[in-house]
């Protein structure tokens, strides 16, 4: 289990918000540290969220086949490159998801806060502003450097970054260009395998927890308020268990 900052967060649901509890390791005994970490995880069965459904999402600039809804989970070719949003435009949430790839080195997303303007402009393949959710196969640095590049500004474990003209102050570790939030801690399970996320978007600030355990965001958001698009990029995912709950 990886420790952040020498603290372990405990996470525990309200009917609002979640509370954030510190324990320092010393004082847990590894075994009680894991139960109590897997019972505090943020599931969507929560009072307050909402299942998100094909009803709720729109087509933006993807083809008929791209994405695939079925039951609670929604699948999606990788082609093209594209997003579907929601119907409803959201300020202050939390987002629950599992999610998965189902080929070496896929690459997909969550999109946040994107606003109307700039998913309207879309004709044809792309991506719209906002803040970007890193949805990366473990496969893909491998596949980066392959030709001899150096996979120096991304990581494959849960990156959160502003797209085009949106605005950020990421949580550190950062980017080489200060503007990507790295993760603090390596959770991001291999292809086939089910990853959850739970996402926490409140005035402006975002942090972004992978299989339970919290690794990055930013605060300062600009736009910090719109759309939740989920992206095609070029490879198979899935989707399921969306649940969103709304907050004041």
């Amino acid at each position: 289990m990886h420790l952040i900052r020498a603290s372990v967060l405990l996470f525990v649901a309200s009917s609002t918000a979640v509370a954030l509890q510190t324990a320092t390791p010393e004082s847990v005994p590894p075994k009680a540290m894991a139960k109590a970490m897997a019972k505090a995880m943020v599931t969507g069965e929560e009072p307050g969220f909402q299942r998100l459904g094909p009803e709720d999402f729109v087509d933006v600039n993807c083809e008929s086949d791209t994405w695939r809804w079925k039951d609670d989970m929604v699948q999606c070719s990788g082609n093209p490159v594209c997003v579907i949003r929601s119907k409803k435009a959201y300020t202050n949430f939390e987002l629950v998801c599992q999610w998965r790839h189902l080929k070496d080195a896929g690459n997909s997303g969550i999109f946040v806060w994107s606003p109307i303007e700039s998913l309207d402009r879309l004709d044809g393949p792309g991506y719209p502003e906002g803040i970007e959710v890193q949805v990366l196969d473990l496969g893909y640095k491998d596949a980066y450097e392959k030709d001899g590049k150096v996979a120096d500004w991304f990581t494959c474990h849960g990156d959160v970054f502003p797209v085009g003209d949106s605005t950020m102050s990421p949580f550190p570790p950062v980017s080489p260009n200060k503007r990507r939030s790295f993760p603090t801690a390596e959770t991001t399970r291999d292809t086939g395998e089910w990853n959850h996320y739970y996402v926490r978007a409140i005035n402006g600030e975002i942090r972004l927890w992978v299989n339970g355990v919290e690794v990055s965001g930013g605060r300062d958001c600009e736009p910090r308020a719109g759309h939740l698009c989920l992206q095609s990029e070029g490879s198979p995912v899935e989707f399921r268990g969306l649940r969103l709950r709304e907050l004041p």
